[in-house]
């Protein structure tokens, strides 16, 4: 039983204080250095920022510390979605964001499978950058 309790507690901690920053806590850092005056340039900022750290990264391997300052600002980038006005949720430009988050999203998923792997590495950071640049326009179109 107090096991149980233990794991409840657990639970309603992570879902509570949000489970990126506690286990990505730089991506608090890089949501805080990107922050705008909106949700949505907070957004566009952090597009900037990852796209020069995913071209840091080309030409790496394994989980060095490039890869692994993409990676904690992705989760800051997820995270702050939630800073967008519910106006601007309602437009479909907003839809179409939500559809570049899912492809960056899914782009990373296999950057990390390859992460040791060249030029798989390198040809997911491409993809990932090309992403970046859409949802950097869409959300242009939002603001």
């Amino acid at each position: 039983m107090p096991r149980m309790m233990g794991l409840c507690v657990l639970a309603m901690l992570l879902g509570l204080s949000g489970c990126s920053y506690l286990f990505y806590p730089r991506a608090g850092d890089y949501a805080a250095q990107a922050k705008g005056a909106t949700g949505v340039e907070t957004l566009i900022n952090l597009t900037n920022i990852m796209e020069a750290t995913a071209g840091k990264a080309k030409g790496g391997k394994g989980v060095d510390n490039a890869l692994d300052d993409y990676h904690n600002q992705l989760h800051a980038l997820l995270d702050s979605f939630c800073g967008v006005t519910k106006e601007q949720a309602k437009t479909p430009a907003y839809d179409l964001a939500v559809t570049h988050k899912k492809e960056l999203t899914a782009i990373f998923w296999r950057l990390w499978k390859f992460k040791e792997d060249q030029p798989q590495r390198d040809q997911h950071l491409d993809l990932s950058i090309a992403e970046l640049k859409e949802l950097r326009e869409t959300l242009q179109t939002i603001k």
